[in-house]
């Protein structure tokens, strides 16, 4: 069967495999759509460190169940849409131990430890597969990326009370935005790019930031009453960010970080301890798929806006050397596995 291959940084590859071998808890699934990553793009680049080549790339997925194992429960049926919790568990590090399975210590990522889902069979344990009877395959796309935004809301502890700034309004941050909305919180929504802010605030965002023409943290200030945000999500990985997220903080406040810086982060710790912050991280999703794919059928929100453009998998090099290129223009690139 054919699939994508990072044989070594900015080098794609289509080829063969073998085909994959579910066994008697698993399902095969025909890959029909596999969402792109930040994360993916980063391996692209030799950036992420805990990605070795060659690699199969890819862990945001959706596609139609074409046989099942037997040992696989009854609610699930060859013609199924699904999509896939791509993290796996150990189940018996702290993080297990604890219930944060989203952060086991030995976690296995498709597409990062381990090989992915830019391929055309995928074999699953059936605790990893969501079913939907309502959603598009292009739909069941987005749950992935829209759950980890949505885990760091959770994360943050936002209530209707919050004020949330939300740094990065890609469709990671998207997922924050629109958690944070439906929490009953104000967003302030920032980015660079007025398209991306546009559409924050089409998912909830009360108010956005164009950080390239705006000070954020004179606006921030502004917008709360000079009190600052109470609870502050990162979602770009940069250290500028990750320092403003500190520096927009209330006091008390809460800061979230999504995004993996790639450099070095330097901190004055001061305000740390001098306006108590949490600080914490937000990796993968926990326990939020279900309730992700329940938002998405209840359309509320014009989630497939948030595909900028769609890729056959033999064009798969052309999509990450555009997007490699001009990053800013896109929100989320889907690849067509069937084309």
């Amino acid at each position: 069967m054919r699939a994508i291959c990072f044989p070594a940084p900015g080098q794609v590859q289509l080829v063969e495999v073998p085909e994959a071998q579910p066994g008697p808890h698993d399902v095969l699934v025909d890959v029909r759509y596999v969402g792109l990553c930040g994360s993916d793009l980063n391996t692209y680049r030799g950036l992420s460190p805990i990605v070795t080549f060659p690699r199969i790339p890819g862990h945001e997925v959706s596609g139609v169940i074409a046989a099942r194992g037997e040992l696989v429960p009854s609610r699930f049926s060859v013609g199924d849409c699904v999509t896939v919790n791509p993290y796996t568990e150990c189940g018996s590090c702290p993080a297990c131990r604890a219930g944060r399975a989203n952060c086991c210590q030995f976690n296995q990522t498709l597409g990062m430890q381990r090989d992915g889902a830019l391929t055309e069979r995928l074999a699953v344990h059936h605790s990893k597969v969501y079913r939907s009877e309502v959603l598009s395959l292009e739909e069941l796309a987005l749950t992935e990326p829209l759950s980890v935004g949505y885990h760091s809301a959770n994360r943050g502890r936002v209530t209707e009370t919050d004020t949330v700034l939300i740094l990065g309004s890609g469709t990671i941050g998207v997922g924050a935005i629109v958690a944070a909305a439906r929490k009953g919180a104000t967003v302030i929504a920032v980015d660079v790019d007025d398209t991306k802010l546009a559409m924050a605030e089409r998912f909830g965002a009360r108010y956005t930031v164009n950080s390239a023409r705006e000070d954020v943290g004179a606006r921030v200030h502004e917008l709360t009453n000079r009190e600052g945000a109470s609870v502050v999500i990162e979602a770009v990985g940069l250290p500028d960010t990750f320092r403003l997220a500190v520096e927009a903080a209330a006091y008390g406040g809460r800061v979230v970080y999504i995004g993996y810086a790639k450099h070095e982060v330097c901190y004055d710790t001061t305000d740390f301890v001098r306006k108590e912050l949490d600080i914490l991280g937000s990796r993968n999703a926990l326990r939020v798929f279900q309730d992700v794919i329940r938002m998405l059928e209840r359309r509320e929100h014009p989630f497939t806006d948030l595909i900028t453009r769609v890729y056959p998998l033999a064009a798969a090099a052309d999509a990450f050397g555009d997007w490699n290129a001009t990053p800013g223009r896109y929100s989320r690139i889907l690849i067509d596995v069937t084309r």
